[in-house]
This record gives C-alpha cells, structure tokens and sequence, in this order.
C-alpha cells in the first residue's frame, strides 16, 4: 500500500497480524506521506525487513511464524540496523526490556496514539539519518551503528542494548561533556520515571567492560554535570 499522491516521506514496513490494526496504521500513514507495506507474519516481516529501501520496521511481537523479538534479533545479527519501533502489550515492561535488548530501537505500548506513532517514527528517521551509519572511534575503541558492536583494538566486547545506547551517545561527542539528565532522556526515554541513579549503574557497567579490562579510564565523570568519554590511556 502506497500514496503516490504526494512526495514520500518515508518507507515504513508494518508487520502486524491483526489485519484492522495493520490497515488502520497504514491508511494514516499514508495520509502522512509515507509508503507503507503490510506483512503478518513475522517470516514475511523478515524477508520484506531485509530490502535496504526500508526506513523503519513498525514490528509486533507477537506474529505467526516468527515472534517479533526473533526478527528483530535476526536483522541485528545480518548487521541490518533498519530503525526498529516495536510494539508491546499494554503493561508490558517485561516486552519493553526483551525489545531493546534484541536490539529494538523503540517501542510502544498498545493501544497507542497514532500522532506518537507518527512521532516516533519521525524521531527515528531522522536518527537514522544523523550519521548513524559511520562507525565511532576513541583512541581504540570502536563501535558499529550497523552492526551495534564494540571494539576494543581487536578484542570484541559485547554490550547489552542499554550500554551500547549509553555508550554510543558518549562516542557522538568525543571529550564533550554529556549531562546526565540528556543520556537518561536519550537512552530512557522521555517518559521513563525510574530512579534517575540508572545511568551511574550503568556507566559502572561499561567501565567494567570497556575500561578496566584494558587498564584505560576513558568514561569520566564530570561532577556534578555528566560525563564524557575521552582518551584515557590508564588508571
């Protein structure tokens, strides 16, 4: 299904197994602008998902053939990073946490409005296109949008979708400091209404694994502020 009436704004591949839903989402897609295809199954959401002139995935999880969370980790492990926005139940933190860490960028909860829909999928475009695809270097740290994984000269480091979130925003801005309440936004969400003290747990996490391992102190902590990822070269 496309609109061929007016310029495209985007093409959104929607795979969904309840026919109302799908069609509903993509009549006002269409009225937005974009292109959208429909598939509900999740071994046709993959084949179509695979097509590089796909912009976002809208994804439930949920699907005949394959749940959305095996898509989703499917397209990561090609090294596809399509946006993903992925659709969970109601109350479903437990589907929200195992969406992200397969490697989703997004999701929302059913029943949703389509001017958040509409929103979301915009925010990822234009992620998508602020230099997603290049990989980030620090010294000798690395890291790959396309493929979400992170290097330490040779040796493979594997993160979780949080830290490599909260890692990826600090490589964004090399020896700039990044205010905390920024990453919580950016890697939490907007919405999230957790202990804020998250991103310290996290950061401890990422020093564990991208530091001390190789006696480097790059993830600083700027009292007060946020912190910064620099070049560290020791501890």
């Amino acid at each position: 299904m496309t609109n061929e009436g007016v310029r495209s704004a985007g093409r959104v591949l929607v795979v969904e197994d309840e026919a109302a839903l799908a069609e509903g989402i993509a009549r006002g897609l269409n009225g937005e602008g974009f292109e959208v295809e429909i598939c509900a199954d999740g071994l046709s959401g993959l084949a179509a998902a695979r097509n590089d002139e796909i912009d976002v995935v809208v994804l439930d999880i949920m699907l005949p053939g394959m749940n959305g969370y095996k898509v989703c980790r499917t397209l990561r492990e090609e090294g596809i990073g399509t946006p993903i926005l992925m659709l969970t139940a109601k109350s479903g933190e437990y589907d929200e946490a195992e969406a992200l860490d397969t490697g989703a960028d997004d999701f929302l909860s059913k029943p949703f409005s389509f001017v958040v829909l509409v929103a979301r999928i915009n925010a990822l475009l234009r992620r998508s296109t602020d230099g997603r695809g290049q990989t980030m270097t620090v010294g000798d740290l690395s890291l790959d949008p396309i493929s979400r994984t992170c290097q330490r000269g040779d040796a493979d480091i594997t993160l979780t979708t949080r830290e490599y979130e909260l890692l990826e925003q600090l490589m964004r801005r090399p020896g700039q400091v990044v205010a905390k309440q920024e990453l919580l936004e950016k890697v939490w969400g907007d919405e999230f209404d957790g202990d804020p003290n998250v991103v310290e747990v996290y950061i401890g996490y990422l020093r564990r694994k991208i530091d001390r391992p190789f006696d480097r102190n790059d993830i600083e902590t700027v009292r007060g502020v946020g912190y910064r990822i620099g070049t560290g070269s020791g501890t």
